[in-house]
């Protein structure tokens, strides 16, 4: 975000939020830099061994949901949900 949404400005600041329960790991990024086109959250080929352009294809791989707010009237609104698996002793002992 703060390379496409700064334009590398790393003094601009972005807010992270965290969210959990027993079910899942929700994690909330927030800037007020340029908004992203959501066409254009995509990585690049992994054939293409190059430095950076990974990033959309780690977060993708790590969350179950990667939704870009369309809604935001300024900025950028990143939501990233990760569904955690119920452990068998959770599950054995009723919970």
């Amino acid at each position: 975000m703060i390379k496409h949404a700064y334009k590398g400005d790393t003094g601009k600041k972005i807010v992270v939020k965290f969210r959990t329960t027993r079910k899942r790991i929700e994690v909330v990024l927030e800037d007020t830099g340029k908004k992203t086109d959501p066409a254009e959250l995509k990585g690049r080929d992994l054939e293409d061994v190059r430095p950076g352009g990974l990033g959309m294809h780690f977060i993708r791989k790590a969350f179950d949901v990667c939704e870009l707010d369309p809604h935001r009237k300024k900025g950028n609104r990143l939501r990233l949900v990760l569904r955690l698996k119920e452990k068998d002793e959770d599950r054995d002992n009723g919970k």
